[in-house]
Formats: structure tokens, C-alpha cells, sequence
């Protein structure tokens, strides 16, 4: 109830839709439960007429239903399709939401969290999200309307028989609340098993030059393997479990119609309804079956949903540990001088890897910083621009604390040369303007040539212009 209190907010800047959907629904569920009611009506009506008054009203009769007929697939248009792009837009609000975290997130979270799992949390949990968001107030609106009317209606034809119809239902409820609690931790489960596939995934494709470098093939393939076994083995588990959901629901769906057929039969030798009825009664029963199947159905798109949604708000819910301090102000006129005062750093639960380090670099000087592997050394670097916060002491620039101006206007005035290349997918252009896309091309031009990369860039540009005289295929490959 908690995770739905909070799920519910996401409805809000389509109320509109919503409102209309639900309505639509609800004359779909009419229409539908109206038909066998028409039919029980004209029994004792029109169809009692002569055949000339029969024929006479056929016309105006089908004339009606088809109206009504019509008015029930513009309905179930507005539904499937508004009902769906609102699902849709929710899923593209909430992966927008779920970016914004992730980007704001600090170092230390990507530190202890792998990326393939981050982008099944972006992709395959939000359409189970967008799903429910769609399928759920629908499905349970529509057929709590039919299973209420149709209720009211068999009440109608015959209360003994369907009290009795009522106690299976009840024992069937009971059965579903009590799978639907063991369903939801084998759904969790098989969250938790994708997202390892993922991070196995992309581990090995990632860092592909190293495996093959290696012959380290035969690791990776053990590594996905077990990550591939977990998640057939979580698979399993949950479809164990639905076949029990599902099976012990059907027993009790076919329980209702020995129920009927039985106190029907009961009720007719008894004369307290007639065969008529019972057929009536019968058209009914499939009406209420109907959206319990729904209902039953919709269980495990709510366990999907759900356990989707709660791992995206244990992400939306998780705040930076490095954020700009109330009044932070703005980082200018920078010179360039560093000083770290008695800094000491430590990452979470391990030993210190700095300890009261004094350090002054002046501005404009090379500054070489050697150590063994895991001495430090990217960690010191890393304090200067903020991607880790000091355990203790300072880092200052031109006497200021960085951590009184904000992030944003300190690492503009940063510049730093990875010692993994990454290029984004793009153009060669736009990744050397990256952080500075209003840079113009003389200031693109210069960087390339400071790096040393004009004359490989101008090859790659004179292999395009042959390719473009070449073939289709050459052009496309270039």
C-alpha cells in the first residue's frame, strides 16, 4: 500500500485522460452487462408478440445495438490507445526522473552499483511500470463494475443460487490473496536475476579488447553461465508458482459452473426458477467470470509492476552525498592555485587512503604525483574537482574552499584527460565539444590540433570522400 500511495502521484498531470478513460471503461462494462438483460427482457416482451409485431420491431431492435455497439468501440478505442500513450508518456516522465538521479548520483553510488543493472532499471522495469500504470486502474475499474453488476443482476434472477455462487468466490479470494503474497518475492527475485544478466552482459561487451587480449572467453562464458542459471532457476521458481495461481483459479472457475448447473438444477425441480432463466443465469455467470479471470490475470502484472516500481524509487530515493551547500556561490576569476590542507580521505567502509596530506600547487606549474598502484593517486586528483567529498581538512583553489561554490562553476573551470578514452556516439566534433557545446570550430580546430588529432581526422575525412564516390555500401560503412 505504501509503494501504491506513492505510485499514485504519476497520475496527476494526466487527470484529464485518466477521468475519461475510467469513463470509457465504465460504458464498455454496461454495454456488456446490458446484453444478456436486453435478451432476458425481450424474452418476456416482444418475443412473446406475434410474429408480425416480431418483424416489425427487428429493424428499430437492430438499429438500436448497433448504435450501442458502435458507441462501445469508439470506447474501447479511446482506451486502448489514449489509455496506452498515457501509460507510455508516465513511463517516459518516470525514465527522464530516473536519468536525472542517476546523473546526479555521486561517484561513490557507481562505485558499488554496475551499469548493466542501472539500465535494466531504465529500460525492462519501466514498461512493466508503464503496463500497470495503463492496465491496472482499467482492468480493476471495468471489472469490479461487472463483477458488482452482474452480481445485482444474477441476485435478480435467483438469491438462493447466488449466495451459494458468492461462498465460491469468497474461497477463491482467499486462495488468491494468499498466492498473490508468495508470487510477489519470486517476481523481486527475477528483477534481481536480469539485472545480473545485464551487468554480466555488460561487463564482457564493454570491456571486450581485454577479453580477447587475455583469452579471458572462457571466464566470461563461466561468469554469464552462472548468471544465466540464476535466472532460469528464478524463472522457474515463479512459474511454479503461477501455475499453482492460476491452476487452483481455474479449479475454482470451474467450481462456480458445478455450482450453478447443481443449485440450478435444484432450484428448477423445486420450481423457483425456471429453465429460461437458468440459461439467462448461465450468460451471467460468464460475464462474472470474466473479470475475475481479469482480475486474477492482472495479479501478476501487479507484482511485475510493482517490484519494478519499488527499484525505481529505492534509485529516486537515494540522495547525493555530494551536493552545493546552501548560498554556495559562483567559482571566477580562477588563477589556478591548489592547495589541499590537512586533507584525509577514506571511502566507505575501508581504511583511509589519504592522510593529512599538505600539498600547494601553484597555478601554471606541471605537477608529476608518482606512486605504486592504490596509493592514491587518482583519489587525490578526484578530490579536486569534487568527485569525492574530504574525509577531513580542505581542498582550496585561489584560497577557496570548493566547497563553498558549486559544483557546476568548478568543474567548468577543470579540465581533465581520462586515462580510459571514451567517446560518445556522435560525431568527431561533438565529442571534442563536449562540456562546451556553443564552442565554435576555429576553438574546435585548435583543440584537435593541440591534441595532436588534426591529421587523423582529415584521413578519416579524405576515407569518407572516397567512400562517397564508391558504392552504396561503402558510403554507408564510411
Amino acid at each position: 500500500m505504501e509503494l501504491i500511495k506513492k505510485f499514485i502521484p504519476y497520475y496527476k498531470p494526466y487527470i484529464g485522460v485518466f477521468i475519461l478513460d475510467l469513463i470509457c471503461a465504465s460504458v464498455l462494462s454496461v454495454i456488456d452487462l446490458a446484453f444478456p438483460q436486453f435478451l432476458r427482457i425481450l424474452r418476456i416482451t416482444l418475443f412473446l408478440e406475434q410474429p408480425s409485431v416480431i418483424l416489425g420491431r427487428l429493424g428499430l431492435l437492430a438499429v438500436s445495438l448497433l448504435i450501442l455497439y458502435a458507441i462501445r468501440s469508439l470506447c474501447r478505442y479511446y482506451v486502448t490507445y489514449q489509455g496506452h500513450i498515457m501509460g507510455a508518456r508516465m513511463e517516459s516522465g518516470m525514465r527522464r526522473d530516473l536519468f536525472d538521479r542517476f546523473e546526479a548520483l555521486s561517484f561513490s553510488y557507481y562505485d558499488t552499483h554496475n551499469t548493466g543493472e542501472m539500465m535494466s532499471k531504465l529500460v525492462s522495469d519501466l514498461f512493466d511500470i508503464s503496463e500497470l500504470a495503463h492496465h491496472g486502474p482499467e482492468n480493476i475499474f471495468i471489472s469490479v463494475i461487472k463483477i458488482i453488476g452482474s452480481f445485482i443482476l444474477l441476485l435478480r434472477i435467483n438469491v438462493p443460487m447466488t449466495l451459494c455462487l458468492m461462498a465460491v468466490v469468497v474461497c477463491m479470494a482467499f486462495f488468491s490473496v494468499r498466492q498473490n503474497g508468495l508470487m510477489r518475492a519470486t517476481f523481486a527475485d527475477n528483477r534481481v536475476k536480469i539485472a545480473g544478466i545485464n551487468s554480466s552482459l555488460q561487463d564482457t561487451l564493454g570491456g571486450i579488447k581485454v577479453v580477447k587480449s587475455f583469452n579471458g572467453e572462457e571466464i566470461e562464458e563461466e561468469k554469464f553461465d552462472r548468471s544465466n542459471i540464476a535466472f532460469f532457476d528464478s524463472k522457474k521458481a515463479n512459474y511454479k508458482r503461477m501455475a499453482l495461481f492460476f491452476s487452483g483459479n481455474n479449479f475454482f472457475e470451474g467450481l462456480m459452473y458445478v455450482t450453478v448447473l447443481v443449485a440450478g438444477g435444484f432450484f428448477i425441480a423445486r420450481g423457483q426458477i425456471t429453465g429460461e432463466d437458468l440459461a439467462i443465469y448461465a450468460l451471467y455467470i460468464n460475464i462474472f467470470i470474466g473479470p475475475v479471470n481479469v482480475l486474477v490475470e492482472f495479479t501478476e502484472q501487479l507484482q511485475k509492476g510493482m517490484a519494478g516500481f519499488e527499484r525505481f524509487r529505492d534509485v529516486v530515493e537515494t540522495m547525493p552525498e555530494i551536493t552545493d551547500k546552501p548560498g554556495a556561490g559562483e567559482l571566477t576569476d580562477v588563477k589556478g592555485n591548489i592547495d589541499y590542507v590537512d586533507v584525509s580521505f577514506s571511502y566507505e567502509g575501508e581504511d583511509t587512503v589519504l592522510n593529512n596530506i599538505d600539498l600547494h600547487v601553484d597555478a601554471g606549474k606541471n605537477v608529476a604525483i608518482v606512486g605504486p598502484s592504490g596509493g592514491g593517486k587518482t583519489t587525490l586528483c578526484s578530490l579536486v574537482p569534487r568527485f569525492y567529498d574530504v574525509t577531513a581538512g580542505c581542498v582550496m583553489i585561489d584560497g577557496t574552499d570548493i566547497r563553498d561554490v558549486t559544483q557546476k562553476s568548478l568543474r567548468a573551470h577543470i579540465g581533465i584527460v581520462q586515462q580510459d578514452v571514451y567517446l560518445f556516439n556522435g560525431t568527431i566534433r561533438d565529442n571534442i565539444a563536449y562540456g562546451k557545446a556553443d564552442a565554435t570550430m576555429e576553438e574546435i580546430t585548435e583543440a584537435a590540433r593541440s591534441a595532436d588529432l588534426l591529421d587523423f581526422i582529415e584521413s578519416l575525412i579524405r576515407r569518407w570522400e572516397r567512400g562517397a564516390q564508391g558504392s552504396p555500401a561503402v558510403r554507408s560503412r564510411e
